[in-house]
């Protein structure tokens, strides 16, 4: 085992005005009656040379993942219906104990009866764990969503405690608060293992209790686009110590009309995730948003 150790958000939160469910808006929000979200940030313009530097890749590979050949891997792969693109992609865990992960990690796993990793779990932590940039596209459920919080506990305890003003380390953003409220439920148990700090921040809902919480400091913050945008900008949150971030169910928002330069930029790593759909899922305007920063080969691509 490895050593590292409201009402009027409710609609907005529901697609801005569009259909719940999806469904291509085809012209942009009047704006009229709630204005246009995110309109008051300011894009920031980092300086790389200035932002503090940061841990972010803790993988180390396990002997047995290490001793499996190109072939083997290529048959996993083949069997889980997993595809992969991109460059030096890492190999796909088999095992729960190949990820390595901490031995509390590994206690709230085995309490969940799992008998081995799902597929964007066995593909995905590799990447989460090595601070790579990732597209993932996988059916939803619980199995996408520790595909990225047992990574985010991980990088979490790396980081420097939180300071009275900070932000969240590691945020997930969803298109809904019933999705937000889900991945929640499956965060608390790893939370109370390692004492850390989370909040679930959403339209429909008093904005005082969730505003204490993230004034009072949050390692993991959940949240909704507009509730999100609402409170960057009153300036009760920011996403200055934020070097983890999950898109979970990003093709819904685009499809709902959230615009991902209202907030992103400047991040660690960026893990995106997409709700399996029988028709191709385009990803490319997340690479049109500016996430691969530059450079074409720092997105590694996984669909499944």
């Amino acid at each position: 085992m490895s050593s590292y150790s409201s009402d009027r958000d409710r609609g907005r939160d529901r697609g801005f005005g569009a259909p719940r469910f999806g469904g291509i808006r085809t012209r942009p929000l009047s704006g009229k009656k709630f204005g246009n979200p995110g309109e008051k940030l300011a894009k920031k313009t980092w300086n790389l040379d200035e932002l503090p530097k940061f841990e972010k890749n803790f993988y180390q590979e396990h002997s047995d993942s290490a001793r499996c050949t190109t072939q083997e891997v290529d048959t996993y792969r083949r069997s889980k219906e997993i595809i992969v693109r991109g460059h030096n992609c890492p190999k796909p865990v088999l095992n729960f104990y190949e990820a390595n992960f901490p031995a509390t990690v590994m206690d709230v796993i085995a309490r969940q009866n799992f008998t081995e990793p799902t597929a964007i779990q066995a593909q995905g932590w590799p990447f989460a764990l090595s601070g790579l940039d990732m597209v993932g596209v996988a059916q939803t459920g619980p199995g996408k969503t520790l595909s990225y919080l047992p990574p985010a506990i991980v990088h979490i305890n790396h980081q420097p405690l939180l300071e009275r003003g900070d932000g969240p380390i590691c945020l997930v953003l969803l298109p809904t608060r019933e999705l937000a409220q889900q991945v929640q439920q499956v965060d608390a148990e790893y939370c109370r293992a390692y004492a850390l700090k989370s909040t679930c921040i959403y339209g429909g809902a008093p904005k005082g209790p969730q505003i204490r919480d993230l004034e009072r400091g949050v390692e993991i913050c959940i949240a909704t686009p507009v509730r999100l945008i609402d409170f960057l900008e009153c300036r009760k949150t920011n996403l200055r110590r934020t070097t983890y971030l999950v898109l979970d169910e990003a093709d819904r928002m685009l499809d709902m009309g959230f615009e991902p330069q209202y907030v992103l930029g400047g991040f660690s790593f960026i893990l995106v995730f997409y709700f399996y759909r029988k028709t191709k899922v385009d990803y490319l305007p997340f690479f049109d948003l500016g996430l691969r920063r530059g450079n074409p080969k720092a997105l590694k691509m996984i669909c499944l």
